[in-house]
Protein backbone atom coordinates (compact mmCIF):
# COMPACT_ATOMS: atom_id res chain seq x y z
CA UNK A 1 0.00 0.00 0.00
CA UNK A 2 1.21 3.61 -0.80
CA UNK A 3 0.70 6.44 1.34
CA UNK A 4 -0.34 10.01 0.66
CA UNK A 5 -0.17 13.23 2.29
CA UNK A 6 -2.88 15.75 1.27
CA UNK A 7 -3.99 19.03 2.04
CA UNK A 8 -7.30 19.98 2.65
CA UNK A 9 -9.00 23.46 2.74
CA UNK A 10 -10.26 23.80 6.77
CA UNK A 11 -14.00 23.10 5.54
CA UNK A 12 -13.46 19.96 3.47
CA UNK A 13 -11.24 18.77 6.66
CA UNK A 14 -13.78 19.60 9.30
CA UNK A 15 -16.60 18.25 7.00
CA UNK A 16 -14.82 14.55 6.51
CA UNK A 17 -14.04 14.79 10.63
CA UNK A 18 -17.66 15.06 10.90
CA UNK A 19 -18.61 12.27 8.20
CA UNK A 20 -16.34 10.12 10.29
CA UNK A 21 -17.88 10.91 14.06
CA UNK A 22 -21.45 10.63 12.58
CA UNK A 23 -20.39 6.93 11.07
CA UNK A 24 -20.62 7.22 8.02
CA UNK A 25 -17.19 6.07 7.77
CA UNK A 26 -15.10 4.29 10.21
CA UNK A 27 -11.83 6.20 9.26
CA UNK A 28 -10.74 9.80 7.79
CA UNK A 29 -8.52 7.83 4.79
CA UNK A 30 -11.41 5.32 4.79
CA UNK A 31 -13.59 7.86 3.66
CA UNK A 32 -11.06 9.75 1.15
CA UNK A 33 -10.46 5.92 -0.33
CA UNK A 34 -14.23 6.22 -1.17
CA UNK A 35 -14.34 9.47 -2.34
CA UNK A 36 -11.34 8.96 -4.72
CA UNK A 37 -12.74 5.56 -5.95
CA UNK A 38 -16.00 6.75 -6.94
CA UNK A 39 -14.41 9.85 -9.00
CA UNK A 40 -12.44 7.32 -10.88
CA UNK A 41 -15.61 5.16 -11.64
CA UNK A 42 -17.61 7.61 -12.80
CA UNK A 43 -14.68 10.13 -14.36
CA UNK A 44 -12.54 7.28 -15.87
CA UNK A 45 -13.45 7.14 -19.42
CA UNK A 46 -13.85 10.71 -19.73
CA UNK A 47 -10.27 11.05 -18.33
CA UNK A 48 -8.80 8.34 -20.69
CA UNK A 49 -10.78 10.23 -23.33
CA UNK A 50 -9.04 13.70 -22.19
CA UNK A 51 -5.57 12.18 -22.69
CA UNK A 52 -6.16 10.42 -25.61
CA UNK A 53 -6.95 13.89 -27.76
CA UNK A 54 -4.21 15.63 -25.95
CA UNK A 55 -1.94 12.78 -27.47
CA UNK A 56 -3.45 13.11 -30.67
CA UNK A 57 -3.09 16.80 -30.80
CA UNK A 58 0.71 16.66 -29.99
CA UNK A 59 0.87 14.22 -32.64
CA UNK A 60 -0.97 16.66 -34.98
CA UNK A 61 1.10 19.38 -34.35
CA UNK A 62 4.76 17.63 -34.40
CA UNK A 63 3.82 16.24 -38.01
CA UNK A 64 3.24 20.16 -39.14
CA UNK A 65 6.13 21.53 -37.45
CA UNK A 66 8.74 18.13 -37.62
CA UNK A 67 11.74 20.10 -36.47
CA UNK A 68 10.61 21.14 -33.17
Amino acid sequence: MTTLQVQLPDRLAQLLREMVEEGWFTSEEEAVRAALWEFLRRHSLQLTEQFQLEDIEWARQLRQDPES
